[in-house]
């Protein structure tokens, strides 16, 4: 091939996959919506009220298979971190029937707060959430710093929790000593 084939091909290629990026990149959410959520034990939660730890909002379905995988995954995740400050949310999306995510969440001892989002409200807040399941990752400061259509990659998602659990110690220590 040519030289200025080859460079054609390359800028082509960068080009599609830049154009491509972008129309497959998640919503443009930088912080987190003010949105506030009432769980089926009757909770009231807001992410204003978790501002000042890292949250992890999920969107399920009784119906979705890798909702169902990745929910053991979950349990553990949140087990392990919420002692440290982790909080973790599961929002049944709006036409999961609510007797099967009480039936679920009960059958699966999910430990962790579930809200029903019957009025999509959540959804919408959270960039037209669609596809289950889907996760945002919100950083202590709102910022969402992480959002995964599909089922989440564990690993990469306990070490950016550590990483924030550990960055609020050093901080909360830093201040202690101030």
């Amino acid at each position: 091939m040519k030289p200025k084939a080859l460079l054609i091909a390359a800028f082509t290629a960068v080009l599609l996959t830049g154009l491509g990026s972008l129309w497959l990149a998640p919503g443009r959410l930088q912080q987190a919506p003010e949105i506030s959520f009432t769980t089926l034990r009757g909770q009231h939660l807001s992410m204003a009220s978790l501002r000042g730890r890292p949250v992890l909002v999920n969107f399920w379905a009784s119906t979705c298979r890798g909702c169902l995988e990745e929910m053991p995954e979950l349990v553990k995740l949140y087990k392990d971190f919420a002692p440290r400050g982790l909080a973790v949310i599961g929002i049944a999306m709006a036409y999961d029937p609510p007797d099967h995510v009480v039936a679920l969440s009960k059958a699966r001892n999910i430990p962790y707060p579930i809200a029903l989002d019957i009025n999509s409200k959540a959804a919408r807040a959270f960039g037209d959430v669609g596809v289950t399941p889907t996760s945002f990752l919100v950083a202590p400061d709102g910022r969402v710093v992480h959002r995964k259509t599909g089922e989440l990659d564990i690993h990469e998602v306990r070490q950016l929790i550590a990483g924030m659990l550990t960055a609020s110690v050093a901080g909360a220590q830093t201040t202690a000593v101030n």
